[in-house]
């Protein structure tokens, strides 16, 4: 199979998930508390390389009696800023458990979401699980980030503001200037998480990331056909996995989108569906009616207009390849998690030790809580 129909067959099965699960009630919280405590962990793993090793390893270190449960992102194969994973969430979600995760479960679709959309839906996922700790890696070396980090620790809520990071309680100014986007997530996760009420004190676990590992340069290399460069970087399992998928023209997915539904999408959609979709601008609707057929995508970028975030026109590429409406997408996010999906396991015994905590904290539609 060309990996081109490959990423269309792909966007057309969660397509129908998605709207599967959009059937659904949200999962009921009856208990809030596990019999078997879990590590939650949510990291996109495109691909899992020593520095999702190393944060991983030092949360089982530290509580080596939890379950490290990986929340890998999810329906579409697109990440927060909209761009395609190197490998499917199955295969991203084997290498976790062949790594060292004991559970590996579905996230939300991030890349047709807006940052604040996703960050709620993986704090909703957090808080369905019961989250005893939370691994974060992150960047920035600067005194005052490490301020904002206790506050985080204390259980107090902090917001990303235009350059600025506030408290959410006395709104004071923590921090001037833009983050990293792992360290933004971090900001953005904490907002999220105290807006449901879910109490994070104590529960998260910062780990610096790891010097000289870039998922960008490794994505670039296996793009030239140099995997065998990446001994540095990437664990020999990481490696022979995406040799194995490679061979399967199943891999590397992260330069490659559903071009014929993104074109027919742009070129066929009425006024009414364009502005329908989710994260879309009017302006970038009159440019597309005005500037239409498309015949490649290069010349769609130009259409889109520039946001506040250099991720806009990525994310309005998803929005449009997939075709999913901003009233499915509110539905989605007020009845998220609809179903823990459970992508893989370490064993029998981590399995029962997982669903027996879901069991007794959660309810869901006709009693289906995983799957």
């Amino acid at each position: 199979m060309q990996m081109d129909t490959f990423v269309e067959s792909i966007i057309e099965e969660d397509k129908r998930q998605f709207r599967e699960d959009n059937q659904l009630n949200s999962l009921e919280i009856i208990n809030t508390t596990n019999e078997t405590p879990v590590i939650a962990d949510f990291t996109e793993y495109s691909p899992l390389h020593n520095g999702h090793l190393f944060c991983m390893t030092e949360a089982k270190r530290m509580h080596p009696e939890a379950l490290f449960v990986a929340v890998i992102p999810g329906l579409f194969e697109r990440n927060g800023r909209g761009l395609p994973y190197i490998m499917t969430r199955h295969k991203r979600a084997q290498l976790a458990i062949e790594l060292g995760a004991d559970i590996a479960v579905e996230g939300p679709p991030m890349g047709i979401m807006g940052s604040g959309q996703y960050s709620l839906c993986l704090s909703l996922m957090f808080k369905a699980l019961n989250a005893d700790y939370i691994p974060r890696g992150y960047i920035s070396d600067d005194p005052k980030f490490k301020i904002i980090l206790d506050y985080i620790n204390k259980g107090k809520g902090v917001a990303p503001k235009p350059y600025k990071i506030i408290s959410m309680e006395d709104k004071k100014v923590l921090l001037e200037g833009k983050l990293n986007n792992d360290d933004y997530v971090i900001v953005s996760l904490a907002k999220s998480l105290t807006k449901i009420n879910f109490d994070f004190k104590n529960k998260f676990i910062f780990v610096p990331r790891l010097e000289n590992v870039s998922g960008t340069k490794i994505r670039e290399l296996v793009s030239n056909g140099q995997v065998d460069d990446l001994d540095d970087m990437l664990p020999q399992e990481t490696i022979n996995l995406l040799k194995e998928e490679i061979s399967l023209n199943h891999a590397p997915l992260h330069d490659t989108r559903a071009y014929s539904s993104l074109l027919n999408n742009v070129n066929s959609f009425s006024k009414e569906e364009l502005n329908n979709l989710n994260l879309i601008d009017s302006k970038t609707v009159d440019n597309i009616l005005s500037k239409r057929p498309f015949d490649s995508v290069d010349d769609l970028l130009d259409s889109i207009t520039q946001g506040f975030s250099k991720h806009r026109k990525q994310r309005i590429l998803s929005v449009l390849e997939v075709g999913i409406f901003k009233d499915e997408v509110h539905k989605y996010i007020n009845n998220y998690p609809q179903k823990i999906r459970i992508l893989g396991y370490k064993n029998k015994e981590v399995l029962n030790k997982f669903e027996h905590n879901l069991k007794n904290n959660l309810k869901g539609d006709n009693g289906k809580v995983w799957q």
